[in-house]
């Protein structure tokens, strides 16, 4: 996936709006809060930084195409960073990127869903 593709996708979200910060990364928020990423590896390849349940934590972090997020991983957040592109992957990304969405909208206030037009399952 390039960066144009993920930027795309985050795109259709509701209630997020596209920041470049930390470096020129693509950060995508929702009600202010972040649930993706789009940087660089120091390799120069496209890496993709998402927020995950601790169940897909696990599982990801012993995955060759995933490693835990830097910085954010090591301080005890479940951010997993997907270093590896292919299109097997990049479906996975979409999939992972949704549930990241949907967590951080969990994570948000009822009234400041309300305030930003989400609405999740359990409203």
């Amino acid at each position: 996936m390039t960066h144009e593709q993920f930027n795309q996708f985050c795109s259709e979200f509701m209630a997020t709006t596209y920041v470049q910060q930390w470096g020129g990364s693509h950060v995508w928020k929702v009600a202010g809060k972040v649930f993706a990423l789009g940087t660089v590896t120091k390799q120069g390849t496209p890496a993709y930084t998402f927020k995950t349940s601790p169940l897909n934590f696990d599982f990801l972090s012993h995955h060759e195409s995933y490693i835990p997020a830097p910085y954010m991983a090591s301080r005890g957040m479940k951010w997993i960073q997907q270093i590896e592109q292919s299109e097997t992957l990049d479906e996975e990304l979409r999939y992972y990127i949704d549930a990241s969405y949907k967590l951080v909208c969990q994570g948000l206030s009822k009234k400041k869903r309300v305030e930003f037009g989400i609405s999740l399952e359990d409203d």
